[in-house]
């Protein structure tokens, strides 16, 4: 299996001669952002994900994560990982300011993500994830609830979650069951929720859940609900994670791929009800949670074109090495030189700068829309984000299904054995 490396030039010519970087940054307002800082950033990115997270990738689909009396944990090697990508400033690339961010182009922060999902899917789901609570928060919630969450959210210190899907709901959110009774200044939240990605793990000292819950006089429907934060462990006076919360993870999901990623069964309000705080206006969570979402979309359609990318090095590396052709001298030469393996290269590799142009081209957009410079410049990008995010959601990750396929297919008979690595990347994908 090849080493991950970045596709730096690739990224670079999107970055330059497709958008125009510097252009939409002094577009944007930000004229001390250029080239050779973008550069400089995707270049320290491509280190940390070829050299950190790349070798844990196996490791935590091999491994796995673990369910024990205190929570949820990692798999080896990850805590450390993490630490380092904390340290290094990567959760806070594109957080605002105000809150320890450095407020770098949207644009730049998804070329720097693809190079964490393509090192380690599993390991990037957990600051994608606390990256869309930081926009929901930066969005809906209250100045307090910002001053106390914001700055640990986005250091890296604390982790979020997205807390939707309920078993007798699945992606019917008019369904949702789960309660939350006011109690003086805050509420106490009671239910469960599925298939919640990094619900619980070790790695920080607390986690930020995101959950949609229904107040005692809701209406009925998507119109009835609210969204609320719910911490699992309570900050005291000095805002450090103190009293354990009502929350917990009662099982983990066996999932085809991202074994190392924890995908929890979250059990809320067990022994009276976990202390949860609005975010937003009553009755109006779905439209707070649906700016998570749409972050969330985005980056999952961005998962996408990482794994394309990952698998076209691995099956490019193998067809160069695989010796199968005999020539009548008795001398072998590399499959990469049969035409219809060559085909399925290019195929591979054209999808990919496909995925990827579409990709930076849609975070672009989202730069342009927040900082436009009146409201009908705002609707007008806002329109073409709102086109532009379902596209990337779909499309991305349907064809990623068949770069990651074709990836096997080069890989013949050895396409099917675990240890190339690449049959992970088809179920990853």
């Amino acid at each position: 299996m090849a080493d991950y490396v970045h596709p730096y030039r690739d990224t670079e010519f999107v970055l330059n001669e497709v958008l125009g970087f510097e252009r939409l940054c002094a577009e944007l307002g930000l004229g001390d952002i250029n080239s050779e800082l973008a550069a400089a950033v995707l270049t320290e990115a491509g280190k940390l994900g070829a050299e950190v997270l790349a070798p844990l990738n196996a490791i935590g689909d091999r491994e796995g994560v673990r369910l024990t009396e205190h929570g949820v944990k990692e798999a080896p090697g990850f805590a450390d990982a993490y630490r380092l990508f904390s340290e290094g400033g990567w959760c806070s690339l594109t957080a605002p300011e105000a809150f320890g961010g450095q407020a770098l182009p949207n644009v730049l922060g998804t070329a720097v993500s693809e190079v964490w999902h393509a090192a380690n899917m599993a390991f990037a789901l957990c600051p994608l994830l606390t990256q869309g609570a930081i926009e929901a928060l930066a969005h809906h919630a209250s100045a307090p609830l910002q001053a106390r969450y914001l700055p640990r959210l986005v250091s890296g210190e604390w982790t979020g979650t997205m807390n939707l899907t309920e078993p007798d709901a699945g992606s019917d959110l008019a369904a949702v069951k789960a309660r939350a009774v006011p109690e003086g200044e805050h509420y106490r939240i009671t239910g469960q929720k599925i298939f919640i990605s990094w619900g619980d793990h070790q790695m920080t000292s607390n986690v930020i859940h995101l959950v949609l819950a229904r107040l005692p006089d809701a209406p009925a429907g998507v119109k009835g609900i609210s969204l609320f934060l719910v911490p699992k462990f309570l900050p005291n006076a000095a805002g450090e994670a103190a009293e354990p919360n009502d929350v917990r993870c009662v099982s983990l999901e066996h999932k085809l791929g991202i074994h190392g990623s924890p995908t929890c069964t979250m059990s809320f309000g067990e022994q009276g009800g976990a202390i949860g705080y609005l975010v937003g206006e009553p009755h109006a969570g779905l439209a707070c949670m649906f700016t998570m979402m749409n972050h969330a979309r985005q980056a999952v359609g961005l998962q996408g074109l990482a794994i394309s990318e990952r698998a076209w090095q691995d099956a490019r590396s193998y067809a160069r090495e695989r010796l199968q052709g005999t020539q009548r001298d008795g001398s072998r030469y590399p499959i990469i030189r049969f035409p219809d393996v060559r085909r399925m290269l290019m195929q591979m590799k054209a999808s990919t700068e496909a995925m990827r142009a579409l990709a930076l081209l849609a975070a672009a957009e989202l730069d342009r829309a927040r900082h436009a410079p009146d409201p009908a410049s705002h609707r007008a990008r806002q329109g073409r984000v709102d086109l532009y995010t379902p596209i990337i959601k779909g499309w991305l990750t349907e064809l990623a299904q068949e770069v990651t396929s074709l990836a096997v297919q080069v890989h013949g008979g050895m396409g099917y054995v675990e240890e190339t690595g690449v049959a992970r990347h088809f179920r990853d994908a």
